[in-house]
């Protein structure tokens, strides 16, 4: 197990086939919403790009530099074609973005609080992790695991909303399972990407609960249609519902 776990901090392994060997929080909406998806490959987009450089800026940010960052105004031009295409890559982050993205990092680092646990003596940054969970091989990855707590870093459109968005995002079921994996709380450390506004969100019973049932709900699916012993063919799968 411990050699999977070292496998799994180098990202290629972890989001390549080597990690989908394992579910993960990830995999929970598809399964909960459209089964038929189930480990089928996403598309890189400039929201993913985007949450990525987010996380490098402040807990990797020697890879900073790795990134191809394009001048171009939109992403509709033909300079920017042309440098994906120069370049090799699907999506690049443009100069306007890494500006925006920069200012949330510094909002946040810049409070005190924020500063002192991020960069608490001994945490841990990109922590990978597996564990058998109902019967089956879970993965997960934690942004920080301070000697109190798992901390994630997450940005929002709006802090006013994040609290009753966040079992919509399925933050409820990633909270439950890092507990399961650390032993240890989630809690969620936010920025808006529009007020700057910070926020601390700590994991409630309810909340644990609610993400407990997801993934027990998750496992249900996985089991009818991919388990060794499924019972349905997944092209059987169909949405029912009382209006």
């Amino acid at each position: 197990m411990s050699n999977d776990i070292e496998r799994l901090k180098n990202d290629a392994d972890y989001y390549g086939e080597f990690g989908k060997q394992f579910l993960s929080n990830s995999d929970i909406g598809t399964l909960l919403k459209n089964p038929k998806e189930f480990k089928k490959p996403l598309p890189d987009s400039p929201t993913f790009a985007k949450g990525r450089y987010f996380h490098q800026l402040i807990l990797e940010p020697e890879k900073i530099n790795d990134w191809a960052v394009c001048e171009s105004a939109s992403r509709n031009t033909k300079i920017y074609k042309e440098f994906c295409a120069e370049n090799g890559i699907e999506i690049a982050l443009l100069s306007r973005e890494v500006e925006e993205i920069s200012d949330w990092a510094n909002t946040m680092m810049s409070n005190m609080t924020f500063f002192d646990e991020i960069r608490r003596d001994g945490v841990q940054y990109e922590v990978p992790a597996i564990k058998s969970i109902m019967g089956l091989m879970w993965k997960g990855k934690a942004d920080i695991v301070h000697p109190d707590m798992v901390i994630d870093l997450k940005t929002t459109s709006s802090i006013d909303e994040f609290k009753w968005n966040a079992r919509k995002y399925n933050y409820d079921s990633q909270a439950w399972l890092y507990n399961q994996f650390f032993g240890k709380p989630m809690v969620f450390y936010v920025v808006d990407k529009n007020s700057k506004m910070l926020g601390v969100f700590e994991s409630s019973d309810s909340f644990l609960e609610s993400g407990k049932q997801k993934v027990e709900k998750a496992i249900e699916v996985f089991d009818k249609f991919y388990g060794q012993n499924s019972t349905e063919d997944i092209d059987s799968f169909y949405i029912h519902e009382c209006l």
